[in-house]
């Protein structure tokens, strides 16, 4: 149950959101309408996250896979659903979608740089981060340093994100043909007590 109301103001900003959302997602989308509640909030969301889009240094793959570690490091069901509908649609396969939230025990399903860009986006999202130089440098070099720097931006952003669902207590939509705990029992597993 959302900690907070998804039945914002009708203002013009959330009908034009809205109609994008559907237009785009086929849905509106609940944290658009929790941050609806805060016109600033909401249009400063928007334009950072088309501006996201753009960024293209990084492969698709690497980078759904880092955004859902960090979704199941949290606990957003809300944010791997999504996650796994988004990427699924962009040509990331689904059993190494299906296995981001297990990645430690389902190292045969990705390559050694998948597998890097994981436990990286992991340490990146500890508190404290526990990041090393080794594994920084192992990615610059695999990567390049533009890469590297979107991947550390993206991994970021997706904390945001999934923090900021979780808070607000969102989950899983179930309009996006994805997984999350709601809809198919895939358990976040040990990550969320881990945290």
């Amino acid at each position: 149950m959302a900690r907070i109301s998804l039945d914002p103001p009708r203002t013009v900003l959330f009908r034009i959101g809205a109609w994008y959302s559907r237009r785009v997602y086929g849905a509106v989308l609940d944290p658009g309408k929790a941050y609806a509640h805060h016109a600033g909030v909401l249009l400063a969301t928007t334009r950072f996250e088309r501006g996201l889009a753009r960024w293209n240094r990084l492969d698709p793959t690497l980078k759904s896979l880092a955004v859902m570690a960090v979704a199941a490091r949290i606990g957003c069901s809300r944010c791997l659903d999504f996650g796994y509908w988004e990427s699924h649609r962009k040509g990331v396969p689904a059993v190494k979608l299906r296995s981001v939230p297990d990645w430690r025990d389902r190292t045969e399903v990705f390559t050694d740089l998948e597998l890097l860009v994981m436990e990286y986006a992991e340490a990146v999202t500890a508190t404290p981060p526990a990041v090393t130089d080794e594994m920084t440098q192992c990615l610059i070099a695999d990567l390049g340093e533009p890469a590297f720097v979107e991947l550390t931006a993206m991994i970021a952003v997706e904390n945001l994100r999934s923090r900021a669902n979780s808070a607000f207590g969102l989950v899983g939509q179930g309009r996006f043909k994805g997984w999350s705990r709601d809809r198919c029992g895939t358990p976040l597993r040990r990550v969320a007590s881990e945290a």
